[in-house]
C-alpha cells in the first residue's frame, strides 16, 4: 500500500487547548479517525525549531522531546491534516511518501 509517514514533533509539557497533552491528543485524534500504526516515542535530547537544545533530565522531564508517528493511506491523511488545519495547533510534521505493508 502506498501512503505516507507523518512524524509529530513536540514537547512532553506542550499542550492542547483542552488541557491534555499534545502527544495524547494526537494518539486519541488517530484512534478516532481508525488509524492504525501509531507508534509514540520520547527522546533523549532534540533541537527544536526555536534553536534551543530540549532534553529529558532528572530534574525536568517537560522539556523532554516527543514524536507521534504514523503511517497512513492518502485518505487518512487527508483527514488528519483537514482536522489539524481546524485545531491551528502550530504542530511541527514532517510527511515523507512511503510503502508499506504486512508479509
Amino acid at each position: 500500500m502506498k501512503g505516507f509517514q507523518l512524524v509529530f514533533s513536540t514537547l512532553q509539557s506542550r499542550k492542547h487547548p483542552n488541557g491534555e497533552l499534545i502527544s495524547r491528543w494526537l494518539m486519541k485524534t488517530a484512534e478516532t479517525l481508525e488509524i492504525k500504526g501509531v507508534t509514540l516515542l520520547n527522546a533523549a535530547q532534540g533541537v527544536g525549531r526555536d534553536g534551543k537544545l530540549h532534553s529529558s533530565s532528572f530534574f525536568e522531564l517537560a522539556d523532554e522531546p516527543v514524536e507521534v508517528i504514523m503511517n497512513v493511506d492518502e485518505a487518512e491523511c487527508e483527514k488528519l491534516f483537514a482536522l489539524l488545519s481546524e485545531e491551528k495547533l502550530g504542530i511541527f510534521y514532517t510527511k515523507t511518501a512511503i510503502e508499506f505493508g504486512t508479509i
